[in-house]
């Protein structure tokens, strides 16, 4: 019985045809345009796209095709622009974008959708407090008062 448990479990781990490869695409001037791991030609683990000065465009993993995980983009000038979580290749979470000059905003995502609070930083200060349901901006706040007084269960 050992002996054909082995056998079996042999062929089974021989058997599989699933062939991880590591894959670049480059654009027509030959530069680095992305690279990463692709199983039975969907892309998995981590991925690195870039812009075409060289520069790190964006960085995750995916799982069968789909982005999961958490992910980083930038800009040309190398700042990072977003940056948060993926499942199933829909945004999820928190999230922390890069808007306006030194104006930072971290928001909610349920299903690619803003979902829930969104807080405003300028300078590294809170200042306005938002929230959204199923992307429609339905409240804002600019006083930490008015905002405990309005969502006295709001957690963060």
């Amino acid at each position: 019985m050992f002996v054909f448990n082995y056998i079996l479990m042999f062929v089974l781990v021989m058997g599989s045809n699933e062939q991880k490869t590591y894959i670049k695409e480059y654009y027509e001037n030959g530069i680095l345009k992305s690279e990463g791991w692709s199983v039975n030609n969907q892309k998995t683990d981590y991925w690195f796209y870039y812009f075409e000065n060289g520069n790190v465009k964006g960085k995750g993993s995916y799982e069968t095709n789909k982005k999961n995980g958490y992910w980083f983009f930038y800009n040309q000038s190398n700042a990072v622009i977003s940056q948060g979580h993926y499942q199933n290749g829909k945004r999820v979470d928190w999230w922390v974008l890069l808007r306006e000059k030194n104006v930072v905003e971290k928001v909610q995502f349920v299903n690619d959708v803003r979902q829930g609070y969104s807080l405003l930083y300028k300078n590294g200060n809170l200042f306005k407090a938002q929230h959204y349901k199923d992307n429609i901006l339905t409240g804002a706040w600019t006083s930490i008062a008015h905002f405990k007084k309005d969502n006295p269960n709001a957690q963060f």
